[in-house]
């Protein structure tokens, strides 16, 4: 039977393949399962069964869905076993149709060849067909591997099969190398050996571009709307001015849950200049409705100061508890270590107390540190606040406090001058108003307001002179404390460099203390001098009747110490008087009358001292 088939011999056919009936429908099936494919049956069997079919799948549900089509080819997708082995060959099977029979290749030959796959391929070349083979049988051997879409059959024994997916290409590729019989026939034309192929088709190329492209689009519209998802919401539109908008915007302002949102407003209208002279006022008020908050944050934040501060001292008293009970611990542990109870614990028990106790040691000391940390920086905080008792530094913060001042009434003044032309443009336009309606009601009313206005101006102005009056008085003083400054920083210089000469002199030629004190009592009375040229020309006068007792009291104290006293000595007994009273008032109060009180300096060197003496019966003698 082999002998007669053309170029069978050659084929190596076991005898246990022979005795397989040709009408066993098994055939086709063990051929497939050699290979680990789903078993094909005779014509009119179904590929794969309906009981590993999904019931009522829709191949072009992926195109929809994204859903990638099943491959029953793939192994462990539960639709065929595992490939076997590649050293173990693979032995195939004869395949009997109705029409023909195929006959394996020789297992021990090497596998057909394929060229590369093209993507989205769904077309196969076959090729070795007999020439006797009709369009009908080519579609009765290749439809067991599923839905046929188009055959292209050439004259010269191939054809071109279009299936409906691409999984069933992987299918037809098994069937190459099968030597294909039309019958019983021993015909050359009725025999060929099949070689199936990978097929290039635009129709193939064109579908798989087409979904590439879908696939690409839906990629774009996920990322756009993820993107869409995390872009952050647009801010709100911001109405144009008007006066009803200015008027609600002036009550948001006002309002301190909506004061966010307002000034926001407020700032867009100012950058786009929406400011002008008939919306000037307007826009004043409503920048003052805005600074009128900004005590409100002082305050909030002064709360949210005082918070911190009750949580520091919380956390401060918390961890001064947690300290204590850390000592107790270690005491309890120090107590345990001890012979009297140290002898009754076995080894392994001192060794697990000697342990805590070193752990409990280190957590003692971390939080005294810790807690020596936060009293460190408390009273670091303390020292800052406090402020030395040098007269050069008490000199420049009242000059710094009159400057501050100088510039809060300049402020002011700037601030008053605006209101002023702020009420001008409203004079004008309630003049233009006025000239061109007719004498109603209405003119009446605004005439009043005209009136109100002009005398509202005449008031401002009063004030306006007056406050320049002061600043100009706050200037004057400014300047004459700067110029005193001046005059007792140069004067402690001269007094500084005839000190050094003094000493120089005295340690060249060997003068004693009494000669020493001369040159001081000298130095000093120049010193006076020109401190009573300078208080002619400012005549201070008394401010209040405070200072006049306080001048009656120091008087009194002075005379009955005739060598003088310094000005710590005399602060002390001024305090058990008025607790009130600083050292440098009372030196300020005795430098302003040098007609009543002069300085001295007494002693040398280390012991040079600062003392002050009751002259009024000098000094009026030469008035």
């Amino acid at each position: 039977f082999l002998a007669a088939a053309d170029g069978l011999g050659s084929i190596a056919i076991d005898t246990t393949q022979l005795n397989m009936s040709v009408t066993d429908p098994t055939a086709w099936a063990t051929a497939m399962n050699n290979l680990g494919m789903v078993p094909v049956g005779l014509a009119g069997q179904q590929l794969v069964t309906d009981s590993i079919c999904v019931p009522g799948f829709d191949p072009s549900l992926s195109m929809m869905t994204g859903i990638t089509p099943i491959n029953p080819m793939i192994p462990g997708m539960g639709l065929v076993p595992p490939p076997p082995p590649t050293d173990v060959p693979v032995v195939k099977e004869i395949i009997h149709c109705k029409s023909c029979t195929l006959f394996p290749p020789n297992p021990n030959l090497p596998p057909p060849s394929t060229r590369e796959r093209p993507p989205g391929c769904k077309t196969v070349f076959v090729g070795g067909l007999p020439e006797n083979a009709t369009e009908e049988i080519i579609q009765e051997v290749f439809e067991q591997c599923g839905d046929i879409t188009a055959i292209r059959k050439s004259k010269k024994n191939f054809c071109h099969i279009r299936f409906a997916e691409e999984f069933m290409v992987d299918k037809a590729i098994y069937l190459s190398g099968y030597r294909m019989r039309l019958g019983s026939s021993t015909d050359k034309k009725d025999s060929g050996r099949l070689h199936v192929d990978f097929a290039q088709a635009r129709d193939d190329f064109y579908e798989w571009e087409c979904k590439q492209r879908m696939l690409a689009r839906e990629e774009r519209h996920r990322r756009k709307m993820e993107e869409d998802r995390l872009r952050p919401p647009s801010p709100p539109a911001i109405m144009h001015y008007s006066e009803h908008e200015a008027a609600l915007l002036a009550e948001k302002l006002k309002d301190d849950s909506k004061f966010s949102e307002a000034i926001t407003v407020l700032l867009t209208w100012i950058e786009r200049g929406e400011v002008n002279r008939r919306s000037a006022n307007q826009f004043y008020s409503m920048v003052q409705s805005a600074n009128s908050h900004v005590r409100r944050l002082m305050n909030e934040k002064a709360a949210h100061e005082q918070e911190m501060e009750q949580a520091k001292e919380s956390f401060k008293n918390a961890l001064t508890g947690i300290l204590t009970q850390f000592e107790q611990i270690v005491a309890v542990f120090n107590a345990s270590t001890r012979q009297k109870a140290w002898d009754h614990f076995s080894k392994a028990q001192r060794k697990n107390i000697d342990i805590w106790r070193k752990h409990s040691e280190e957590l003692r000391n971390a939080h005294s540190e810790q807690l020596m940390g936060i009293r460190r920086e408390e009273e670091m905080e303390m020292s800052d606040d406090d402020s030395g008792d040098n007269p050069t530094k008490k000199l420049r913060a009242d000059d710094s406090a009159l400057a501050a001042q100088a510039y809060a009434l300049k402020e002011e003044n700037d601030s008053l001058r605006w209101q002023l032309d702020a009420y001008r443009n409203e004079v004008e336009l309630l003049k233009q108003e006025k000239g061109q309606l007719f004498r109603t009601e209405e003119s009446l009313t605004k005439d009043q307001q005209l009136q109100f206005l002009q005398q509202t101006m005449q008031g401002m102005q009063q004030q306006l002179l007056s406050i320049q009056e002061e600043l100009n008085n706050k200037k004057s003083e400014l300047e004459q404390a700067k110029e005193e400054q001046t005059h007792t920083q140069a004067m402690l210089k001269v007094l500084q460099e005839q000190l050094k000469s003094a000493k120089e002199l005295a340690e060249i030629n060997g003068h004693d203390e009494s000669q020493a004190n001369e040159i001081n009592v000298l130095t000093v009375a120049l010193v006076n001098q020109d401190r009573e040229k300078n208080s002619d020309k400012r005549s201070p006068g008394l401010k209040s009747e405070k200072e006049a007792l306080l001048i009656g009291i120091i008087s009194t104290f002075l005379h009955v110490h005739p060598f003088g006293a310094n000005i710590e000595y005399l602060w002390s007994y001024m305090q058990q008087l008025d607790s009130r009273i600083s050292a440098n008032e009372i030196e300020m109060l005795l430098m302003r009358l040098p007609r009543m009180f002069k300085q001295e300096f007494t002693g040398v060197g280390a012991t040079l001292e600062k003392r002050w003496k009751f002259c009024a019966f000098e000094g009026i003698k030469t008035i």
